[in-house]
């Protein structure tokens, strides 16, 4: 018999690896709750100088420009960010203090862009999906001369991407969802369209 129990103390806990307990015995499933999305990441309406929406970014990166003072805030949330010597109201629309000339011009090509234009769903199965979870396709292989360009690059999710292989869309029986097309001004605002539409405090800066 163990010594601390015969003196009457409690049996030590079964400590794993590192002092990390060991997972419960299977059968004993244990509910993990949905991670909630941190209020950092939360998309934040960019407006030019001149009140012209212009991008999204998020909570974070709006900030860092607020505290530069490269913008300021004009519509807040209820939330609230604490540093060591004051607190902060979460913004939901920044305007920049100084004008700024957006060219009349397709974004960056990069994975980055290529999933926001698809709005983060596979062109071919329709699921939306987390980043971490897409790839690009390329509609036609590069094996026979397809190009990586706007009109040839697609957000694909894996199970879709190994089904259509070194293959057209066609050969693998599968469909686009839509034609792919650059990323212009006119992507851009509906984007930001569809990201805001639950946000009224966008609605006046994107013209519903």
């Amino acid at each position: 018999m163990d010594t601390r129990l015969k003196i009457g103390l409690r049996p030590r806990p079964n400590i794993g690896l590192a002092g990390i307990a060991p997972e419960h015995p299977v059968g004993r499933p244990v509910a993990t709750p949905p991670a909630r999305p941190s209020v950092m990441q939360a998309p934040v309406l960019v407006l030019n100088a001149t009140f012209e929406p212009i991008n999204v970014t998020a909570v974070r990166r709006a900030l860092v420009l607020m505290l530069k003072g490269v913008a300021q805030a004009e519509e807040t949330n209820h939330a609230e960010v604490h540093s060591a010597s004051k607190a902060i109201q979460v913004p939901s629309v920044i305007r920049l203090v100084s004008y700024r000339h957006i060219p009349q011009q397709s974004r960056a090509l990069s994975r980055k862009n290529i999933l926001l234009r698809d709005r983060n769903t596979c062109q071919f199965c329709g699921d939306a999906l987390p980043a971490s979870e897409l790839t690009l396709d390329h509609v036609v292989p590069r094996s026979r001369g397809g190009r990586s360009s706007w009109e040839n690059l697609v957000a694909c999710c894996y199970g879709c991407n190994n089904r259509k292989g070194d293959r057209t869309p066609e050969e693998a029986g599968l469909k686009l969802q839509r034609r792919p097309r650059p990323f212009t001004l006119h992507t851009s605002r509906q984007l930001m369209r569809l990201i805001g539409h639950r946000d009224e405090k966008w609605r006046k800066y994107l013209f519903y």
